[in-house]
């Protein structure tokens, strides 16, 4: 029988990305051996130097020969010597939208030995997913800026939602809460006390579709009073599903819950095209070709990346790997804080991978 291939488009990008990325690859290839998949990865050059280099960001070109892989890999983007926007806009928002890749899924899940400032929660307690819708609200790129410079300036940035964008992110939350088969209880994260006409549209949906999902209870708060709760009470959610905004807000929150950005992974899914992968951590210039940064998100990335591709069984080792090595290993602590590289942390996983049974 031949053995499945999946071509990957990765993106090492800026600062620590190429760093991180090289770990996740030599994890991802350990876990293929181990299953009899094969891994091809297409590197390409896009980033802060190329665009210093060339004033290139992600040409058409570019674009269409990304488009024709399993999925994308990416390390992060972010170049002190880049007007902050410019490569951000130009590469990852670009892939976003461009790419319909309207949910962005972020779990917070917090392992055995990793320390986190709330001292009293476990993790048993610590267990939940929030889904972003990705493609709207006020990253949508809608306004403009009059008499910039001026004492008058003025600045309009406008919140797009559609009840298409607000429909299918909220179906996917449901189904997302469903297949988790845990708490079965998605809460929708808004603002409909002050936001009145786009929360109107997304509490309005989530009503209309709940129905459709008699098994999963339903909830709501506000993004203020849902931040208190996931600092003092995080065991309360399962699924939370919010907007473009309001989501990047809360999930760099959530990092805090299970270690860190070091810990967090995020995946940017079209589920019926190309998905993208990254950790959320940013490009980090100042500790870049120190081989000290933590790779443990990029790591936790392509694991979610081999899920998405129907890899359950090697997704599942690539968890239980940086499990035993976060618990044995690490203790809670960042790869540079115990004498551990960022090269020696992808080892330690490599190596757990490949004397397991299987």
């Amino acid at each position: 029988m031949k053995q499945k291939q999946y071509d990957i488009a990765v993106i090492p990008g800026d600062g620590t990305g190429p760093e991180v990325i090289a770990e996740g690859i030599k994890v991802v290839e350990a876990a293929s051996r181990k299953y009899g998949f094969q891994i091809f990865c297409h590197r390409y050059d896009l980033g802060g130097e190329r665009y210093k280099k060339t004033g290139e960001i992600l040409s058409d070109e570019v674009f269409e020969s990304i488009k024709a892989h399993h999925a994308i890999y990416l390390g992060a983007v972010g170049h002190p010597d880049v007007p902050p926007g410019v490569l951000e806009k130009g590469i990852l928002l670009k892939l976003r939208f461009e790419l319909d890749q309207y949910i962005n899924m972020r779990p917070v899940k917090l392992y055995p030995g990793v320390e986190i400032p709330l001292k009293d929660k476990r993790p048993e307690d610590i267990d939940f997913v929030v889904i972003r819708e990705n493609t709207e609200g006020l990253y949508a790129g809608a306004g403009g800026c009059l008499r910039r410079g001026t004492p008058h300036e003025v600045a309009i940035q406008e919140s797009i939602s559609t009840r298409t964008g607000v429909e299918r992110c909220i179906r996917y939350a449901f189904d997302l809460c469903g297949q988790r088969n845990q708490a079965k209880k998605l809460t929708l994260c808004g603002k409909t006390n002050v936001l009145t006409y786009a929360f109107d549209l997304w509490e309005r949906t989530f009503k209309e579709v709940a129905p459709d999902y008699p098994d999963i209870e339903t909830d709501y708060a506000h993004v203020d009073a849902l931040c208190m709760w996931m600092m003092m009470n995080p065991e309360r959610f399962d699924v939370i599903v919010t907007d473009n905004m309001f989501g990047d807000i809360i999930t760099d929150l959530g990092a805090v819950l299970q270690g860190g950005m070091g810990m967090a992974a995020g995946a940017n899914i079209n589920p019926e095209g190309i998905c993208m992968f990254e950790p959320i951590s940013g490009s980090a210039p100042k500790y870049a070709g120190q081989n000290s940064v933590n790779p443990i998100a990029a790591i936790l990335a392509a694991q979610l990346m081999l899920d998405t591709l129907g890899e359950t069984e090697a997704a599942q080792l690539i968890e239980m790997a940086v499990m035993k090595v976060l618990e044995k290993d690490l203790k809670g602590v960042t790869a540079g804080q115990m004498g551990y590289s960022t090269s020696d942390v992808g080892d330690l996983i490599v190596d757990f991978i490949e004397s397991s049974a299987g």
